[in-house]
Parts: C-alpha cells; structure tokens; sequence
C-alpha cells in the first residue's frame, strides 16, 4: 500500500519530508569500474569496446560490424508493422513541428555610442544519442533525442543501441531512420559513451552526449562532462497528479501506474482536495494491478515509493507540487491553466484529465526527456537549446573605442593586467595622433 498523508496531521511535515527524501536512484558504487572503462576505451578503441561487447552483452564485434550495416537497417525497417510504421510517423511529424517553434533568433543592433553588438546561434557539430537497449528499448526516445538535434542542424548525429545477444529493436532503428540519425553502432554501457566521447578507429567523438541509461551509462556521462557536453542525468521515472473528486478514479489510478511500470524505483503520487476520493484512487490502483502485464513492477514502485496526499485547498497543492518539483506534472482539476499558473517548478505539465502523461511519452510534441529527482527547480527538458550555443559579437567604431576605452583602461589597471590595459591604451593613442 502507499503511503496516506493530510496536511492537517501533525506529523505531515516530517513524512512529506521523508517522501521527498526518498533514495530511489539505483545508484551502486561503480565509478571505480566506470573509470577503468573509460581508460580502456581511450588506450585501446575499437579492441577495447569489443571486448567490453563481447563481456556485457555476450556478442562478438569486428570493426566493421560495431554499426549496423545500410542492408540490416533495411531490413529491420521493412519488418515494422504499418501501424506502428504509421505512429512513429505522426509521433515524429509532431514532435518536428513542435521542437521548430523553439529555434532562437540571431540578434544585432548599434547601441548610442556606435557599437555593434549581438549574438547568434549555431548547431553543435555533431551529436551522439545513447538508447537503451533490452527490455527498455525504447523508439519514441530515439526521436525525442534525434529530431532536436536535426532541427537545430546538427550535422552529423550518430547513435549506440547495446543489443544483448544481437538481437535489436527494428523500430529503434526505423525510429532512426525516421529522424535522420547518420550512424547507428550496436554498443552500450560505459564503453559506448567513452567511444562517443573520445573517439576509436572507427567511432568519431561527438560535441554532446543524450539520452538516458542505466548507473554505468549515468556515471560515464558524469566523467566525460567537460570533454563533451552532457544534457542530463536521468534518474527513475516519476509523475504528480493534482485532482479534484470530478475526475474518474480509474483514470487518475492508470495514470499513476503509468510511471510505477517503468521501473520499481519510479514514484507515483497524488495530490487532492478529496480524502475520500483518494481512497478510491487507491482502491482502482490495486484492482488494475490484479490485471496489468508489468504488475511485478508497477506494484513494488507503488507500495514502496507511491502516496496520497490530501490538502485543504488546490493552494496548498500547488505549494506541494513546488516543493516536489516533478518530472511529469497532471492538473486535473476544474481550472488547470489557473493552477498551473502557481505550479512553477515541473518538467512538463499536462493540463486537464484528457490530456493523459502517456500523450506526452508518444504522440504530443514536447520533449519527453525531462528533469527527475527535483532537479526541475532549475533545469528544463530536453530542447534544441541543447543542441545549440550562442556566440556573442561585438564591433567597436573609433568613436565608440574612444566613448568606452578610457573606463576599460580603468578595470584593467585595478586588476592588475597591464596588457589589457595597454591594448585598448594603444589604439586610443593613435585615434589622438
């Protein structure tokens, strides 16, 4: 059972504290092997990822088979259902559409002394995307990962996808395809994100590095951030519901099991005005269980880590909520665009109980690769943000020199930088001769 809590108890505080503080990142001590990998990846290359592909995921590589070839990708791509085909389609066609709207615009004025400034945007290079691979395959994260990347203008987007025993996910690959990957290597773990990050004989090392993996893959990522650029570490999945009694409690129970099916460590919570409906969530949660494929995990991840809290007031939950500052946020409640207004820390909201976080997952258009672990107070999901950088610009007229110089000298010589000083020193001299 989850746990049942009222702001109006007197030891709310404390066991919404210990809701809060809950360690559910599967999180064992692996830097040490983490770092041996990566020295390995980076003295030995493609023998070294071999290696490590034969020991983890029992299959045996040559060089010329670390990606997968223009012929398997075919073939995997033709044995795709239609139907499947098609919603891979639509789900890209939105996403598309949706990550478009989110370029910047370049910028330039001449501010009053004369000086050009500005700023414009361009596209990392190239991008390496890691997909999970096993039984969290996952093609929707290829394009939420992939299509990003490609509408920022990444030039070259390169994918690792371990395939335990050789066997691979063909809508993974046709997932690829749809959102114009360049290279897919059949390769994970560590060793995957060190090729990306440093380089073999046959893998080019990339900009930056996304996409969620397993606490090998998070721990590697975390040693290579500074040689590459990282987006995120991704911990268990995680989703709050805030709802009001006007809402189906199998509704509101499915949507809460569908974060606890990830993953024994996802949580699941929800927030409402009404004990009593609460308690009828709980009673449909624990009748879908009786039925759902992946009740094994759905349910440990409710009864260990799931809650129900009752508030007095949709206020009071928006204050929650902050608190939580979850990955997926659902407001099903009368006015959810007034409360979502008051919910300012979440990864993504989902506004109204027919907008299901599920629609988010697949089909919506956001991003669904998002903050965990309270780590939305101050990150965002994933964006063409990630895959761009802004470069400043600055044009300075002699006149302009001339207006500002003198206070540059200034600054310079109260740090102590003589040549910075005598740099701008200079040019004003010869403006005066």
């Amino acid at each position: 059972m989850p746990q049942f809590l009222s702001t109006s108890d007197a030891d709310f505080e404390a066991r919404f504290t210990d809701v809060l503080n809950a360690k559910r990142e599967d999180s064992p001590d692996v830097d040490a092997i983490v770092t041996d990998i990566i020295a390995d990846v980076r003295a030995r290359g493609d023998a070294a990822v071999i290696d490590l592909t034969t020991k983890f995921d029992r299959m045996t590589l040559t060089p010329e088979t670390l990606a997968f070839s223009p012929e398997e990708i075919e073939a995997a791509c033709a044995s795709v259902p239609d139907a499947e085909r098609a919603a891979l389609e639509m789900a890209a066609s939105r996403i598309r559409a949706y990550h478009e709207r989110q370029m910047p615009e370049n910028a330039s004025w001449t501010d009053s002394i004369g000086a050009t400034l500005g700023w414009r945007w361009t596209a990392v290079s190239a991008a390496g995307l890691y997909v999970p691979g096993g039984l969290a395959s996952y093609p929707s994260s290829v394009l939420m990962n992939a299509i990003p990347a490609k509408v920022a203008g990444v030039e070259r987007l390169a994918i690792v996808v371990p395939t335990p025993d050789g066997i691979a996910n063909p809508a993974v690959l046709l997932a690829a395809r749809i959102a114009g990957v360049d290279e897919i290597y059949r390769i994970g773990g560590a060793q995957a994100i060190a090729a990306l990050a440093y380089g073999t004989e046959t893998i080019k090392p990339v900009d930056k590095i996304t996409g969620p993996g397993n606490a090998f893959v998070a721990a590697a990522k975390r040693r290579v951030f500074g040689k590459v650029g990282i987006d995120m570490i991704a911990g268990p999945s995680e989703i709050l519901v805030i709802a009001d009694k006007d809402n189906d409690p199998d509704w509101i129970a499915l949507d809460l099991l569908s974060q606890a099916e990830h993953d024994e460590s996802a949580q699941s919570l929800l927030i409402t005005d009404d004990e009593a409906f609460g308690k009828a969530v709980a009673e449909a949660v624990n009748k879908r269980l009786e039925t759902l494929e992946r009740r094994a995990i759905a349910g440990i991840s409710w009864r260990d880590y799931g809650a129900i809290i009752t508030v007095q007031n949709l206020d009071e939950a928006a204050v929650l909520s902050n608190r939580i500052a979850p990955e997926h946020l659902e407001l099903c409640v009368a006015d959810p665009d007034a409360l979502s207004e008051k919910c300012v820390h979440a990864g993504a909201i989902f506004l109204g109980q027919w907008t299901p976080e599920a629609i988010g997952d697949y089909i919506g258009g956001p991003n669904h690769v998002l903050p965990t672990a309270r780590s939305a107070r101050f990150s965002s999901g994933l964006s063409v943000m990630d895959f761009i950088k802004r470069t400043t610009l600055a044009r300075m007229t002699p006149q302009a020199l001339r207006a500002i110089g003198p206070s540059a000298e200034v600054l310079a010589t109260s740090e102590s930088l003589q040549a910075h000083g005598l740099s701008v020193t200079a040019r004003l001299q010869k403006l005066n001769e």
